[in-house]
């Protein structure tokens, strides 16, 4: 009996989250997005005053860098230092 309850309230739980997953993923790509367009913006030509403390990102974000660049509607990569495409 204790289980099935378990269930339900599971089942219960997932039908209360699933029409907002989408806007949750919607809501962190944007983040997602943004951070990626403060973090190259220098190698964009756009002036951002902590370019130095983003140093230390690039390592960790070249893997994400090719589908951000292709989610901006660009068909290969704006920068002449990361070769992704």
């Amino acid at each position: 009996m204790k289980e099935k309850f378990k269930r339900i309230i599971n089942l219960y739980d997932e039908i209360i989250k699933h029409p907002h997953k989408t806007e949750i993923a919607r809501e962190l790509r944007d983040e997602d997005d943004l951070f990626f367009l403060l973090l190259y913006s220098d190698m964009l030509g756009l002036p951002n005053p902590v370019f130095y403390y983003t140093l230390e990102l690039y390592p960790y974000m070249i893997e994400k860098f090719h589908d951000w660049h292709l989610r901006m509607g660009m068909d290969h990569s704006p920068l002449d230092g990361i070769r992704c495409c």
